[in-house]
């Protein structure tokens, strides 16, 4: 699916589903920032820190391009539902959701251990400008998080790929599909495992049987990957990916 710019953004997106989109880039003229907060923010007061920074920075709501969220436990299907509406309800109210078609790129994922009370913000990232000439601008784009089911069905359970299967060969195999989806919304926002800076995988199961073979080798780690022990956001899904080209990062209190 083609990209679709948000111009006052200062971005383009690749439409996906209700709850995000597969991947934002930055506009030409404009980089994407990331901030990380120290420690989690419930989604509500998280929302209103990000209001209040993309105010302080110039910059309008609708800059905010991706986040990064921390839910209690894998919800079930119906309860993904829920928390969607409540989720992009916000950004409803934020303008951006007026081209019919969430640009918000998201993860959500779950802590297995001290996980929070209720779901909440652990990062975001929302595009800037850059006066970087053309040729001289560093790759800018967020990938959404992916499991290890196509996305766009009715439902999870029946399209998860060896779904309850964590043997090996069963892990093996979702990695697989996931980094496999990984390239291709990369390819849709004009990235590679090169441009990279940032490869998150989100999973309580042992990586280190495929790490080599299907992390390493296809360049997936070419600076490292940072590993949550962390459950997807549905029941029945076990393996989860994001990444990143953000040139600039910061850290701000809560």
């Amino acid at each position: 699916m083609s990209l679709r710019d948000l111009s006052e953004g200062g971005y383009a997106f690749v439409p996906a589903v209700m709850q995000y989109s597969a991947g934002v880039r930055a506009l030409p003229g404009f980089r994407i920032e990331r901030v990380r907060f120290a420690s989690l923010l419930p989604l509500r007061e998280g929302f209103a820190r990000i209001a209040a920074l993309l105010q302080a920075a110039g910059r309008p709501l609708t800059a905010f391009c991706a986040c990064e969220l921390r839910s209690p436990a894998p919800f079930t299907e119906a309860g993904f539902r829920a928390f969607n509406q409540d989720y992009t309800g916000v950004l409803r109210e934020w303008g951006l959701l007026e081209t019919g078609a969430n640009p918000v790129a998201r993860s959500n994922v779950c802590p297995e251990i001290d996980p929070p009370a209720q779901p909440s913000f652990h990062a975001f990232c929302y595009a800037v400008p850059d006066a970087s000439p053309p040729g001289d601008a560093a790759p800018s784009f967020v990938v959404a998080g992916a499991g290890e089911v196509p996305e766009g069905h009715a439902n999870y359970r029946d399209h998860i790929v060896a779904l309850d299967d964590t043997s090996v060969d069963g892990m093996r195999a979702k990695a697989r599909f996931v980094l496999g989806e990984m390239e291709r919304r990369m390819a849709e926002v004009g990235g590679t495992w090169s441009s990279t800076t940032g490869v998150q995988v989100y999973t309580v199961f042992d990586i280190h049987p495929f790490l080599a073979d299907e992390v390493v080798r296809r360049g997936a780690a070419a600076h490292g990957v940072t590993w949550h022990f962390a459950r997807p956001p549905v029941v029945g899904l076990d393996f989860e990916v994001d990444c990143r080209a953000v040139p600039t990062e910061r850290v701000v209190g809560a």
